[in-house]
């Protein structure tokens, strides 16, 4: 497992080099001009030390080379200095927000709490939501609860988010009348701190929609990944040998049954975390949540290269890092799998 690992982190290199090129290269195709946004009454000639000054003037490929410098060597060491208090970023250039001239994952630091907030609590609740759905739907197969579930499975994964959300508002927070307790905020407050239980029913209140959206999509999936599974395993030889001994249906089903169906299952959800983070995109901009999504989509209108380039890198670092776990998860699950 060990060597197995090793070797996937080796290959990870150029796979996440390969990223970067890909993703510098289509962001040096897009179209816009970071300088679109500069006042017509600006001259020329200050126009252009401007983009000189961004990095623009330079050639592509030093360009390149300077952002993965930065990201891979001064930002690592930039964290280093903030853990342990030394000096080894010190006056080195880090990459730099078009938009607002500061460090780049400084921002993306300061986002990041909220996105983690809101995906986070989703997928765990999705989670604790589709586990028990997938198991008795399984379980009653063709019964009135796996119809129903199966009914709100596919709705769930095939409405996106963004109606969803809408849906939701209308309902939740629109119609709603303020005093109901059914009430809920539209529009997620990042500036709310958390000091009393009054502030932390406020920031349950306000994190329910957002979280209900995501929560909603991601149990769809992982529910009929569980019923399949489940399904597989319930018709396997070991399963009525241990009810020809004598154990009990609970024992069967919970113990030998769900330990088995797990295994494909906690891949599945290993590799959906960075999709989740993908549509938090959405979601973030439909509650006004001011998280990485809101950043993403904000540096996009802006032009904001920099920005855009590392916070698209960053999924991609979600991605490959996810699917590492995912296949390390299986072979510790999976006695059967051996990969030395």
């Amino acid at each position: 497992m060990l060597t197995f690992t090793l070797r996937r982190l080796l290959i990870a290199i150029p796979t996440l080099l390969a990223s970067a090129i890909v993703i510098f290269a289509l962001l040096q195709l897009a179209p816009g001009d970071p300088m679109a946004n500069v006042p017509l009454t600006v001259p020329p000639e200050v126009k252009q030390k401007m983009r000189e000054a961004l990095g623009l003037g330079e050639p592509v490929h030093i360009q390149f080379w300077k952002w993965l410098v930065q990201f891979f060597w001064i930002e690592p060491q930039v964290l280093i200095d903030n853990i342990f208090g030394t000096s080894f970023a010190e006056g080195k250039l880090r990459v730099l927000s078009w938009q607002t001239r500061s460090p780049v994952m400084d921002i993306v630091m300061q986002r990041m709490p909220q996105t983690l907030w809101v995906v986070g609590t989703s997928y765990l609740v999705g989670i604790i939501i589709a586990l028990p759905i997938g198991i008795y739907s399984a379980y009653r197969q063709y019964s009135v609860f796996d119809q129903a579930g199966t009914f709100i499975s596919m709705v769930g994964y095939s409405v996106p988010t963004f109606f969803t959300g809408v849906l939701l508002i209308v309902i939740f927070s629109v119609n709603m009348p303020r005093e109901s307790f059914f009430w809920f905020p539209s529009i997620y407050d990042t500036t709310h701190q958390v000091d009393s239980w009054s502030a932390f029913g406020f920031q349950v209140r306000q994190m329910f929609l957002p979280v209900m959206v995501l929560a909603l999509y991601n149990a769809a999936q992982i529910s009929r990944f569980m019923r399949a599974s489940m399904l597989d395993n319930l018709n396997q030889d070991y399963v009525r040998t241990a009810r020809a001994k004598g154990l009990g249906e609970s024992i069967v089903v919970m113990v030998h049954v769900l330990r088995n169906s797990l295994i494909p299952v906690v891949t599945v959800i290993a590799l959906g975390v960075p999709q989740v983070f993908g549509g938090a995109i959405i979601t973030e901009q439909v509650f006004k949540v001011n998280g990485l999504g809101h950043l993403l989509i904000g540096a996009i209108e802006a032009n904001d290269l920099p920005m855009v380039q590392t916070l698209t890198f960053i999924f991609a670092v979600l991605i490959v890092l996810f699917n590492l776990i995912a296949d390390v998860l299986y072979g510790i699950l999976d006695p059967r799998i051996r990969y030395d």
